[in-house]
């Protein structure tokens, strides 16, 4: 596999690809290195109004809208055959300009090609309804799409994130915007030329990359968008939804979690253990609904601490190209944030069981896998999000303590619990407020399960049948005879 990165690239509008039009560019890094590794054009409000107009103009031309649903779909399909030519090169960039390990590169590939193939076979699936009105009276449902969908997705996971929302605008007649991310921006423009090669209608997928202060902003505020999804921090997307009130334009919001899980003392520690670690330490806990708090009873507790202890230090921390088990947070500003909270948290009086700083010896953003207990509900580490390979450790002692604990965040992202009582499952599970619910296994779920948040985590769904309701407004049709 060749690890080669181009060093330039473009931004993709209507269909063909174009420097910026301040001819600036953005210099990308390696996390695992903090050199550089590439550069892409830097697009400005000025590349914004372009992208958007050609998203308009598609739009406008109902090529999308007059398309047979099912033809809609063959197109995800051929951009999911389109990828597969692209597998190595996506993996490679994945490592290098995200952190990922080789197979997590591959992974985010799979799962993007299934976001795709889902979607492509929902496209001719989605369904109005007849509402019985009376002799005379025909009355039916349809489901319009928005128009132009302004879209803005993370660093941690551009790829799927990013095809996703692209293929709920398409499969529905919306056409897009996206805004890629300044730090880890390159696995999105081969998703464009995925779309390209795919033949997708110029001007209904463009991607553009710029800084979230001025492209983002014009985005999100440009008046002529209808739409808007958006994954990020919560401060972020205050700003966003200020300007989307500006012009009423619907949302869909997904602003990151604390996420917790319950283990309950009856749990099989060892399965409970192992899923922990996955969920806090897979991609360096760079992910929103990470499980970055595990609330124990006070009976195992030492117990489950141990396993959690043995899993952490069993990781192989490096760079994703050497397939270590667990690589580099995104840039050296996230690892002082980290780095950060955990000297916080020490200063509060927990107990660092492993970890709580950078790995010494090394110039790339590099965290320890880290385990806090002693943690009192109210301590900082215990409210804010990391967005890190940090774990905090609270005692329980009855159901309702713990279900206090779970809950007495200003997040709502993802929430769950270890146990072999189904009733206790099915009880705690209604109670935790969350967006979704894990039984037994960090993640369980996928593709087909609708996920987003409660409270400051954000609203609207995306995965699922539900998302596609996200991308349409209904439509209702009364006839008199």
């Amino acid at each position: 596999m060749t690890t080669e990165i181009r060093s330039y690239w473009k931004n993709y509008i209507n269909g063909e690809w174009f420097d910026g039009s301040s001819n600036e560019r953005i210099v990308v890094s390696n996390p695992a290195t903090n050199e550089p590794i590439a550069e892409v054009a830097r697009a400005m409000p000025t590349d914004v109004n372009s992208a958007v107009k050609a998203a308009r103009q598609c739009f406008e031309s109902r090529v999308l809208i007059e398309m047979r649903p099912h033809l809609r779909g063959d197109l995800l399909f051929e951009i999911c055959r389109q990828l597969d030519k692209l597998v190595d090169e996506i993996a490679t960039l994945e490592c290098f300009d995200n952190g990922k390990t080789l197979a997590a590169g591959r992974a985010e590939v799979a799962l993007t090609q299934r976001y795709l193939s889902y979607y492509a076979g929902m496209a001719d699936k989605l369904e109005g309804r007849q509402i019985p009105l009376g002799e005379g009276l025909l009355d039916y449902t349809t489901h319009a799409p928005f128009g132009v969908s302004a879209q803005i997705v993370p660093w941690n996971g551009p790829l799927p994130v990013g095809a996703r929302s692209i293929a709920c605008a398409l499969v529905t007649g919306n056409t897009t915007v996206l805004k890629s991310p300044e730090d880890s921006p390159l696995s999105l423009f081969l998703f464009a030329e995925a779309c390209d090669r795919a033949g997708v209608p110029k001007g209904a997928v463009n991607i553009i990359c710029g800084y979230g202060h001025d492209c983002g902003a014009a985005l999100a505020a440009h008046s002529d968008i209808d739409h808007i999804v958006f994954t990020g921090s919560v401060e972020t997307g205050k700003s966003v939804l200020r300007s989307a009130a500006e012009r009423i334009i619907p949302c869909v919001m997904e602003l990151g979690g604390k996420s917790a899980g319950i283990v309950f003392p009856d749990a099989d520690l060892e399965q409970t253990v192992k899923s922990a670690a996955r969920g806090i330490f897979n991609h360096a806990g760079q992910i929103c609904s990470a499980g970055s708090r595990l609330i124990v009873h006070r009976s195992i507790h030492d117990e489950v601490v141990a396993g959690l202890k043995a899993e952490a230090t069993a990781r192989v921390v490096g760079p994703g190209i050497e397939n270590s088990d667990m690589g580099p947070l995104i840039s050296a500003r996230q690892l002082n944030t980290v780095e950060a909270l955990c000297q916080r948290g020490i200063e509060e009086g927990a107990k660092v069981v492993t970890g709580g700083k950078r790995m010494p010896g090394t110039n790339g953003h590099f965290m320890m896998p880290t385990i806090f207990t002693e943690v009192r509900p109210d301590m900082r580490i215990a409210q804010d999000e990391f967005f890190g390979p940090v774990v905090v450790v609270i005692p329980f002692d009855i159901t309702d303590e713990a279900i206090e604990i779970a809950n007495g965040t200003e997040y709502g992202l993802a929430a769950g619990l270890y146990t072999r009582d189904l009733k206790l499952a099915h009880r705690t599970a209604d109670r935790l407020v969350a967006g979704q619910v894990y039984v037994n296994e960090w993640w369980a779920g996928g593709v087909e399960t609708p996920f987003g948040g409660t409270k400051r985590s954000g609203y609207g769904r995306e995965k699922g049948q539900e998302a596609l309701l996200g991308y349409v407004q209904t439509k209702n049709v009364g006839i008199r005879l």
